[in-house]
């Protein structure tokens, strides 16, 4: 069996350390290319643009391509939808006080898209999924969100809100899977990767 060979798509470190906590090396190649959104449904835009990233990480990544291992490029794009809002990272302070006013005391759905492309023996293979998981939010007053803004952490956070850190006292509790929420479903990661064509 050949050795292996990962290259993470992204500069997260949250999606670093899911990947860590599993045990699976991997190098980092971020995307750098303009993200170009053309479809309307949230599942199918987070798709789009893992694919988008996949592909664009892919030409950097050839120099790096190793023919004596079986090389694997994993992309995801994380994105809120509250009711018919769809919610990236907020562009500043006042966009994240906007987003956690919406999303205070509701519930809304963090949607990951994800694309695993392998290259193996010359051949290359691309599957895009997704995952969803509902989140419920706690009621915040004005003093609060301002206080969580405050902190930062909000900025570079689809939907202004990170649920492994300050975050995490805000949210009431979640249907499915929290590292979707981080931004990496590994689950349905690695029950695609077996199940499928892979076994990273």
């Amino acid at each position: 069996m050949k050795e292996k060979h990962l290259i993470l798509g992204s500069a997260s470190p949250r999606r670093s350390d899911i990947l860590k906590q599993v045990g699976i090396p991997f190098e980092i190649i971020p995307s750098l290319k303009e993200e170009r959104i053309t479809q309307k449904n949230p599942r199918k835009i987070v798709q789009e643009l893992s694919l988008q990233k996949a592909m664009d990480v892919k030409e950097q990544a050839i120099p790096l391509i190793d023919k004596e291992k079986d090389n694997y490029i994993l992309c995801a794009d994380t994105m809120i939808a509250y009711q018919s809002h769809i919610m990236g990272k907020p562009i500043d302070k006042e966009d994240a006080k906007r987003m956690l006013m919406q999303l205070q005391g509701r519930k809304h759905y963090v949607y990951t898209g994800v694309t695993i492309l392998s290259i193996k023996n010359g051949i290359e293979n691309i599957r895009t999924f997704y995952a969803s998981t509902k989140v419920y939010m706690m009621q915040m007053n004005k003093d609060e969100i301002e206080s969580y803004v405050n902190t930062g952490e909000c900025l570079g956070k689809a939907g202004a809100y990170a649920i492994q850190g300050y975050g995490a006292k805000y949210i009431r509790k979640i249907n499915g899977d929290y590292y979707n929420v981080c931004g990496l479903p590994m689950a349905k990661i690695y029950r695609k990767c077996k199940e499928e064509w892979m076994n990273i």
